[in-house]
């Protein structure tokens, strides 16, 4: 392993050109929920009850009681439980570890400007996915051009049926993530500071685990066999960053100084998957399926439906999620595909912070000391346009909902509709505390 100390901008400029690398395999400190899960799932210490068939069962008049025996059995027998869950580990399975390389190189420029640049690559060498080891192979397929594997029935795709699920935890070494990055920096003299910057990055991987075993394994996006995901983009996948940053100091003698900075920001606001509403496969998910993305008209397969009053046929649903793919960057580039997990990323967006630092200076036991007073508008963006610095959000990221299968075992599906319309652009604009401009006003003392 090779190993160089972070460097200051003053470093730096003691050198005109700075070449570096590392690389190595490192591990952080193992997330313990992990191994917990396998504790709470073990088939014995706990059970459960499914509160599912018709509104006229009595299961469904069970609400919100205080007295923790309300719902107690009456008799224990000792018996196993009629249906339990697992949570098992792999007996070869160890904690995350990545390789990871990177080189860069600091470049003292004209001017005294200071350029660097810099490639860093991760690769999974102990990453974590997920089976169902209860989990059967599909026994059916849908026909048509999305012919993806399914199951008929929930008892098809159980091997014991008294075992709801039987996650286990294992490792994996297909993952991995890439950035490059480049800047361009003006060290603080004569009262300036300049620097700008560009970041992109990107991140795959199985599974993004969460704490919860079967959670993590049931809720992971795939288009064929839950237990073989294959490879995706993290939702921490970073996509696009670019920012500068301006500062100048004016100083009065030695009575006080005024700083103005200004910072712009431009991010990849994230991404997310599409798709279908319902178990389209019969896995047992009900948010996990990634939705095919049509050719054409031709290889669509609606079913009409009524909204209180309003009915969307066929050929207005074909029409509109036509439409809908057209103006969706993703969609229309993949056209004939099925989605890729995590593979739809929202727009940059470009917010802007003014700050105003004005000093006094004042002498007290020999010792120069300062009153601040600091005005900071963060997005001013949005201060000189109600329409920048404003974020989005997905519509709707399950465009269709899944309803059965058709004579010709084709899967039938409806789209979605919101506020009585049929969905029509793939983004809406935020609503949050950073989409507005904010004002905030501080004082400080500076005992030097």
């Amino acid at each position: 392993m090779i190993r160089r100390p972070p460097r200051s901008t003053l470093d730096r400029l003691s050198a005109a050109s700075d070449v570096y690398k590392r690389q190595g395999i490192f591990t952080g400190k193992p997330a313990y929920v992990w191994i917990s899960n396998q504790i709470g799932n073990n088939g014995i210490l706990t059970g459960f009850q499914r509160l599912d068939g018709t509104t006229s069962s009595p299961l469904y008049t069970r609400g919100f009681n205080p007295d923790p025996d309300a719902y107690k059995p009456t008799t224990v027998t000792g018996a196993p439980a009629s249906s339990y869950e697992l949570a098992l580990t792999d007996p070869n399975f160890k904690f995350p570890q990545v390789w990871r390389s990177n080189v860069g190189v600091d470049q003292k420029l004209l001017f005294g400007f200071v350029g660097s640049a810099e490639f860093l690559y991760s690769k999974d060498i102990n990453g974590i996915y997920y089976i169902n080891a209860n989990q059967t192979a599909p026994n059916s397929a849908f026909t048509g051009p999305d012919a993806r594997p399914r199951w008929t029935s929930s008892s098809a795709r159980k091997i014991y049926s008294k075992v709801d699920n039987a996650v286990v935890m294992k490792n994996q070494d297909v993952g991995y993530y890439y950035s490059i990055s480049a800047s361009l920096e003006k060290p603080f003299t004569d009262n300036w500071y300049f620097k700008a910057g560009y970041n992109y990055g990107i991140a795959k991987n199985t599974v993004d685990a969460g704490s919860i075993a079967f959670g993590s394994w049931n809720n992971n996006q795939h288009s064929g066999n839950p237990n073989n995901p294959g490879v995706g983009f993290s939702f921490n996948s970073p996509g696009h960053r670019v920012f500068g940053a301006l500062s100048y100091k004016l100083e009065y003698f030695d009575f006080g100084s005024t700083t103005v900075s200004l910072f712009i920001e431009g991010i990849t606001q994230g991404n997310a998957s599409y798709v279908f509403s319902g178990d389209m496969n019969g896995d047992g998910g009900t948010s996990n399926d990634l939705i095919y993305i049509p050719k054409d008209q031709s290889e669509m397969n609606f079913e009409e439906y009524t909204v209180g009053t309003t009915t969307f046929t066929i050929d207005q649903q074909k029409a509109a999620w036509d439409e809908f793919i057209n103006q969706d960057e993703y969609l229309a580039e993949n056209r004939g595909k099925y989605a890729e997990r995590g593979a739809v990323f929202m727009p940059m967006v470009f917010r802007a912070d003014l700050s105003l630092i004005q000093e006094f200076y004042t002498n007290f036991v020999d010792r120069k000391n300062s009153i601040q007073v600091r005005v900071d508008v963060l997005n001013i963006t949005n201060l000189l346009s109600k329409d920048l610095g404003v974020g989005d959000v997905f519509t709707t990221t399950t465009p269709l909902t899944y309803r059965s299968v058709d004579a010709e075992n084709k899967p039938l599906y409806r789209l979605t509709n919101v506020g009585g319309k049929l969905i029509t652009s793939t983004f809406a604009p935020s609503a949050n505390i950073n989409d507005v401009f904010r004002i905030q006003l501080g004082f400080r003392y500076n005992f030097n």
